[in-house]
């Protein structure tokens, strides 16, 4: 397969939005959410590019600016390519990096391999599609960074040292990186979820054990955390760079 496979979008517009992991329950929300607020969205996905497709056709259908792009971002090659031929329809402004996986174990017990390919993932990939993209927006001197975090990587959780370590390495990449960025117009920020409402948090709490460790007394719904990525990637979020906003019920 090449290293990006797209569907063609319909009318072009004057912001561009990539959401990688954008097929998953969250990174869905953003992409709705993104879409409805007039951006042309990018569907990003690894393996799962017909489900990206799928979403970018509903997009679509709705009136909305939609296509869906497939590459591994932990390939640093395959991600330079494929972000220079979708930048080929015009510059994007707006990155949300919300590819990330879990493997869990603990920290006794954890091979090396599971270590590796979850900071492969969010902190390697983190770097393989932010940093193309950065010129281009400090060229058009307007731009929005966001990063999918954790609750996490704000307390700590048993099990995710290495799911931790790579999304707590974000927050401190993204504030650094929002000193460079910030003179010309450029925000970078994260965004760290606890337990949202998704096939991956239903697996793993009860409702009885979120009600134990969530102030809120429930679960944070996708379309939330896709609300806070909105404003952060508007206009009217301009003065805040460099930030950690926590949207966990009251968790920390």
């Amino acid at each position: 397969m090449n290293p990006v496979s797209a569907s063609p979008a319909t009318l072009s517009s004057p912001r561009r939005a990539l959401v990688t992991g954008g097929s998953g329950g969250i990174g869905a929300a953003i992409c709705e959410r993104l879409a409805a607020s007039g951006l042309d969205v990018v569907v990003h996905a690894h393996q799962g590019l017909e489900r990206a497709q799928a979403l970018a056709a509903r997009l679509r259908a709705t009136g909305g600016r939609a296509s869906a792009a497939a590459f591994d971002v932990t390939d640093r090659a395959a991600c330079a390519q494929a972000l220079e031929q979708l930048q080929q329809d015009g510059p994007i402004q707006v990155l949300v990096n919300n590819a990330g996986i879990h493997d869990d174990a603990v920290f006794p017990g954890m091979r090396g391999e599971q270590w590796d390919r979850v900071l492969d993932v969010s902190l390697n990939g983190f770097f393989n599609v932010t940093q193309p993209l950065a010129l281009p927006m400090l060229r058009t001197r307007w731009g929005r960074i966001i990063s999918l975090s954790s609750v996490a990587a704000v307390m700590g959780n048993r099990g995710q040292v290495n799911y931790a370590a790579a999304k707590g390495a974000l927050h401190a990449a993204s504030r650094a990186l929002s000193l460079e960025l910030a003179s010309r117009g450029v925000t970078v920020n994260v965004v760290a979820p606890g337990i949202i409402d998704t096939g991956m948090a239903q697996d793993r709490f009860s409702a009885e054990a979120i009600a134990r460790m969530v102030p809120a007394r429930r679960a944070g719904r996708p379309e939330e955390v896709a609300d806070l990525v909105n404003f952060l990637v508007s206009d009217r979020a301009g003065y805040i760079t460099g930030q950690v906003l926590s949207i966990n019920g009251g968790m920390a």
